[in-house]
This record gives C-alpha cells, structure tokens and sequence, in this order.
C-alpha cells in the first residue's frame, strides 16, 4: 500500500478486484486454489525426526505485486552480482588475486566447508561456474532492498515460482486479459538454452540431463517437473557410465547415448566416489575426470558453491569492485562477521536482537533468530560462536516488508522474501521476471522457510506504461 487504505498504482486492479469480494468468495478461490495444487501434484517434502513427509505446496492467493520499472533496477543489480561472483570463484581455482590483493582475508578461504581443491586449475566451459544461481531479496520498512544471501550450490525453487503462475492463472484468469503483468513461463525455455550453449560439442545436438539423487530427495518433485518442461531425461548416478575415453554415457533401453550436459542437483560430495566421498552411491566414478578433459559440462561447476557461503557474502561489495571496478547496484545487510574479534564481542553481546547464521546450512537450518530465542538457544549459540567464530555471522532483524496474505477468512499482513533466479550463459545472463516469493505464514514470524512452515505466493511484475 502506497499509504493505509491507498494502493500502489500497480496494485489498484488487484485491490479493485479483492474489495468485491465477500469472505465466501474469497475461501471459494482459497479453494479452488488447493483443489488445482492437488490435481497438478504440487508437492514438497520435509524431514520431521527422521521420516520424509510429503506436504501439498503451501500457497497464498494473494500475489505479489512489484512495478516493471522497479524491477529493472533490481534485474541489474543481480547481474552485476552474478558477474562479479563467477570471476570470483574462477579466481579462487586460479590465481587467487583476490587473496593476495588482501581484498578477500585469506582464512576466509582457508577454511571454506566448500571450496574444492580437486577444482584448482580446471576450465569449464566459458569459464562460468555459478550458471544458477538463486540469490534471496527483502525489503526494509524503508523500501530498500537488500541481498539476503546468494544460494550458488544447487538452488531449489524455481519449479514451484513457476506452478504459482500456473495456479493463479486458473484462480485470476481475468486480471491477466490486461497484459500488463509479465510472463514467467519462459524459464524452461531460457534454461535449456542455457544448459546447450555449455555443450562441448557446440554444433552436434547436445544430450542434456538432469540428474537427481532419488525420489528421496526432498526436491525431487522440481527436478522431474524440470526435465520433463525442458523434454530431456531425468536420470540417476546408476544411469551414467563413464567409458575409458573419459566420456559419459546414458543407459538406455536402444544402447549408450552420449551426454554433453549434466545439470546436477547432487551436492559436490557425492558427485564422483572417485574423488569426492567414496562412499556415495548417487554419483558416478570417473565424473570429474570428464569433466576435467571437457567432455562434458557439469552445471552448477563442483567447487561453486566456495561463493555459496554467508562469511563470503559480506565481502560481496568488496568482490564487485574488485572484479568489475563498480559499485554494487543492490546492497548487502550490514554483517557482522564473528572471526572478527570486535564483531565476534558485539554479537555475543547482543545476541537477543541478531540474526545468526552458520556460514554454510540452508533452508533456515542452524539459525539463531535472537528476538525469538530462549536463554538456554543463546547459551548454547555462544559457545558454539567461541568455537567455531570463522563458521558464523550476525545480522539485524531487519523490519522486513509484509504483504497481505489471506489467513483463514482475513487478509493480514506476512512478512515475504523473494528469490529470483539467474542464468549465466555462453553470450547472456538472464533474469526471472521477478521470482519465488516466500511468506512466513505465522504472525510474527521472519522465517519464509517451506521446510520451516513457511507458504509462498504468485510474484507479479506490473508494467505501467
């Protein structure tokens, strides 16, 4: 709202729309929203003390409104980021400049949980390593926008930014006759396009996968819903062989067929039991001495997620200017890094009011969200913050924007985050059209996580013009 009981002019349809309707036709497209999640199989899954649980989407019908024109701005921001991030790791695999410019302190690459040295020296194709990256954005009572954080290992969500399109669609056909809220569906399309211009054998008809660790992984429902929207093979670590020419090969019912591109949504650790965890079953031996001859390209590249990583993320600023002699277009939440003997004191000392993250967890795991902790969760943070300081970092609570949310019969406000997705190619870089918007469906609650109880809703970019 532009101001209590005024929206913004991007709103004004929505609103004019909503105050039309009574409670009774409100809970009608609640469900008629639930039913449509149901028949389109939408589902994610969440661990609870050991089991998997699959859980139907949680979804708000009330989207998210964004003007064009305050996209674009933000659209530049997460490509000079992105740019800046892939110099950065293919820096870190080479040279190191960065480190011995002292831009970048050299324990924070010391002890990084995800920097490869099995990686140092490879090239991957045009050298980018980061091909997707979902980088996660929040408002502040203020309206600036700030980066949350950058997820560059195997970023999850955008099936889901894609399916709240397709529901309401169904819901709301009539406020997209305008043509003023902008597509999305051209994701697949963009990301096929993207994973071919990888291929080592440019001008051939590239064989392009998605490879999954299993219908146990809690996002196995994007991986299939991506392969099956982009017409490629879903396969498993058991589906690939690597032959003596360091070439990878698809079992199939009709023989061996080559593949050039792996989109991989396995973890580093478990890619290759050859030179990563020899344990792993979901990899594939010999996968990295592929990929280290060029004969096939591995998106996201092993070692990315060295960026991936909430101590790397305060010197982002620092690593744009650095790499593209810039100042950044979107900024960061002030950060306290605990390795920091000064910052390390100021959060112990105000533990109650910070956010603390550990450098390397994701889907809100391991966090400490100070205002909501017990005594006891700030003891037990404290020492693990003096044991480990180089594995944490702090924040403040930011006052995150909400948006209106339909709970029970009501609209209330939520607080909401949103994670767009960016694709680096061979010649482009490529924005989602806004992206994932994630709401905490608790009052009160700053945790947006699904796997936290989080819901999520349909993002829409208004053209005004």
């Amino acid at each position: 709202m532009a101001r209590p009981g005024e929206p913004h002019q991007a709103a004004a349809i929505l609103c004019d729309y909503l105050a039309e309707l009574g409670g009774r036709e409100l809970a009608e497209l609640k469900n008629a929203a639930e039913v449509a999640i149901q028949v389109m199989g939408i589902t994610f899954t969440v661990y609870s003390e050991g089991n998997m649980i699959d859980r139907a989407w949680p979804f708000d019908i009330v989207p998210r409104i964004i003007p064009l024109a305050e996209w674009q701005k933000t659209e530049a921001g997460l490509k000079q980021r992105v740019q800046a991030l892939n110099l950065f790791i293919d820096d870190l695999y080479h040279g190191q400049k960065i480190v011995k410019d002292k831009v970048l302190p050299a324990e924070v690459l010391a002890q990084s949980a995800n920097f490869r040295q099995q990686c140092v020296g490879i090239h991957p194709p045009n050298n980018i390593w980061a091909h997707i990256c979902g980088s996660d954005i929040v408002r502040d009572k203020d309206g600036t926008l700030y980066v949350l954080e950058d997820n560059l290992r195997v970023p999850s969500g955008v099936s889901y930014m894609l399916e709240n399109r397709n529901v309401t669609k169904r819901i709301l056909p009539e406020l997209f006759q305008t043509g003023r809220i902008q597509p999305v569906d051209d994701y697949t399309g963009q990301l096929y396009d993207m994973l071919v211009s990888m291929s080592p054998r440019p001008g051939d008809d590239p064989q392009v996968v998605v490879m999954t660790p299993g219908i146990y992984n809690s996002a196995y429902f994007e991986h299939s819903y991506l392969a099956q929207q982009m017409g490629v093979e879903l396969v498993e670590g058991s589906d690939l062989v690597v032959d003596d020419d360091d070439v990878v090969h698809m079992l199939t019912v009709d023989g061996r067929k080559r593949v050039d591109v792996i989109y991989r949504r396995i973890d580093d650790l478990f890619l290759d039991p050859e030179v990563f965890n020899p344990e792993s079953a979901l990899g594939v031996p010999g996968l990295m001495r592929a990929w280290r001859a060029g004969k096939v390209a591995l998106v996201n590249a092993p070692g990315a997620g060295v960026a991936d990583d909430k101590v790397v993320y305060a010197f982002v600023p620092d690593i744009i200017r650095y790499y593209l002699d810039q100042e950044p277009l979107l900024a960061n939440v002030p950060s306290y890094l605990c390795m920091r003997d000064k910052d390390r004191q100021y959060v112990l000392d105000n533990l109650d009011k910070l956010v603390v993250k550990p450098a390397n967890e994701s889907g809100g795991y391991g966090m400490l969200v100070g205002p909501h902790s017990t005594k006891k969760e700030r003891k037990a943070f404290a020492e693990l913050i003096k044991a480990n300081p180089r594995n944490y970092m702090a924040q403040p609570t930011l006052k995150l924007s909400t948006a209106p949310t339909l709970i029970d019969d009501q609209l209330e406000p939520r607080h909401v985050d949103l994670r767009p997705f960016i694709l680096s190619g061979k010649d482009s870089t490529y924005v989602t059209t806004g992206g994932l918007t994630r709401v905490a469906l608790t009052k009160g609650s700053l945790v947006v996580n699904s796997s936290q109880g989080g819901g999520s809703k349909d993002t829409w970019i208004v053209d005004l013009k």
